[in-house]
């Protein structure tokens, strides 16, 4: 079995797919900014990322963040394995960074570029929103009682053990290029999400539509992240809700 290396390890995505690749055999090593031995901060790069490389096969780059640096943390990465002589590079993207003008999204779709353009193997996968992301997002639009909903947006939550499975799969596949994008099994509305969240949560809220203005909205209005041709998931957002709230909505 082949020498993995999976950055965001400790993560939410991270974590389950290190977890899927050792179950299949190989030797997982998770880079993170805090996790030892392979304790890394991507965005600095240094001799602690080619130590982390040295012998490895495949990376798994599950490391991201909104605040800014992903790629600066990407050249770091592909520098790093290239003198590593690693073969294969597979990279988690999201569905819409082509579509929706948002910064992460543009931030994500320039990794992508350098991912191709890498000289490596490469593999990368667009997902849709976790299921995690949107309770998120629902949890802090619900902390007022009136819960503002941007108008005519849509979304296809997916489940994260999902998209680990497939992400672990690729991982010990040759490198394949842009494979199909994997997308929740459901396309909601924001409000019907809401509503559900709501009712797992024991919560009353009224809700409130709100039109918003720009680029980046329009993308989400018009279903730029949304992949309804690949709807290849199976969990649906009711019963991420069941396993995570239990039935705290059914005593309220």
């Amino acid at each position: 079995m082949s020498t993995i290396l999976v950055t965001g390890g400790t993560g939410t995505l991270g974590r389950p797919v290190t977890e899927r690749l050792r179950e299949r055999g190989h030797e997982v090593r998770v880079l993170s900014r805090r996790a030892q031995p392979y304790a890394v901060d991507l965005r600095e790069g240094g001799p602690a990322l080619d130590a982390a490389l040295e012998g490895v096969d495949t990376v798994v780059h599950c490391a991201s963040t909104p605040r800014g640096g992903d790629e600066r943390a990407a050249a770091n990465l592909i520098a790093a394995a290239r003198r590593a002589g690693t073969r294969h590079l597979v990279y988690i993207s999201i569905v819409g960074v082509d579509r929706v003008p948002m910064g992460y999204y543009r931030a994500k779709l320039a990794v992508e570029r350098l991912v191709e353009e890498s000289g490596l193997g490469w593999t990368v996968l667009r997902a849709t929103q976790f299921h995690e992301l949107v309770t998120e997002l629902l949890r802090m639009l619900s902390k007022p009682p009136v819960m503002p909903l941007p108008a005519g947006v849509s979304d296809q939550p997916v489940e994260v053990a999902e998209v680990a499975d497939r992400l672990a799969e690729l991982a010990a596949g040759e490198p394949a290029g842009r494979v199909p994008d994997l997308g929740g099994p459901e396309v909601r509305t924001l409000e019907s999400l809401a509503r559900a969240y709501l009712t797992a949560t024991g919560r009353r809220r009224a809700l409130v539509r709100v039109p918003l203005a720009g680029k980046t909205y329009r993308g989400f209005r018009t279903g730029g992240h949304l992949a309804p041709e690949r709807a290849v998931g199976e969990r649906t957002f009711e019963e991420y809700l069941a396993g995570r709230f239990g039935d705290r909505g059914r005593r309220a």
